[in-house]
């Protein structure tokens, strides 16, 4: 018994030193290059309903309740989105658009947990293409924090898979 209670105190030892050392702050960033214009991307991820059409995270609930508001394709246009327990509850808005180039998104999660975090979707030329990059940043409380060891898989397979829906319907 006693041999386990250290082995225990090992652990949890060894999990706060980690979790002490990761800090609260993720970032997040993937990118790819699409065969099109800048211009033509942009189509597809200057509003909340262009952006729909490939967010992968639509996919976590096919009945997922979406309402949108503000003016379509500027500062303040949002959607706030209610679904089941892998979708979850919350609004993403657009708080900077620079045509052609970028846009900032805030999102903010109210359910399974409350949080927020921030996005940019980046483009730049290369050559005939584009290059897209999407990322994500926010702060993770503690022990949440501990979550950041697992994150960058989870996150590069669903903003990898937003992005190859980007590209197919760019290139069309």
């Amino acid at each position: 018994m006693k041999t386990f209670l250290k082995i225990l105190v090992g652990v949890v030892a060894a999990l706060i030193v980690v979790m002490l050392l990761m800090g609260k702050k993720y970032h997040f960033e993937t990118s790819a290059v699409i065969n099109a214009p800048a211009d033509k991307v942009w189509q597809n991820m200057s509003s909340m309903k262009a952006f729909n059409q490939w967010n992968p995270f639509m996919d976590l609930d096919p009945n997922v309740k979406v309402t949108y508001s503000g003016n379509s394709g500027e500062v303040g246009d949002q959607y706030c989105w209610e679904g089941n327990d892998d979708a979850g509850k919350g609004c993403h808005i657009v708080t900077a658009l620079v045509p052609n180039q970028k846009q900032s998104t805030k999102m903010i999660f109210e359910i399974p947990f409350e949080s927020e975090a921030t996005s940019d979707l980046v483009l730049s030329p290369e050559g005939n293409s584009t290059k897209v990059t999407w990322s994500m940043d926010c702060e993770l409380d503690y022990p949440m924090n501990l979550m950041k060891l697992f994150m960058d898989s989870q996150m590069e397979k669903s903003y990898g898979s937003g992005l190859k829906k980007l590209k197919l319907i760019s290139e069309e």
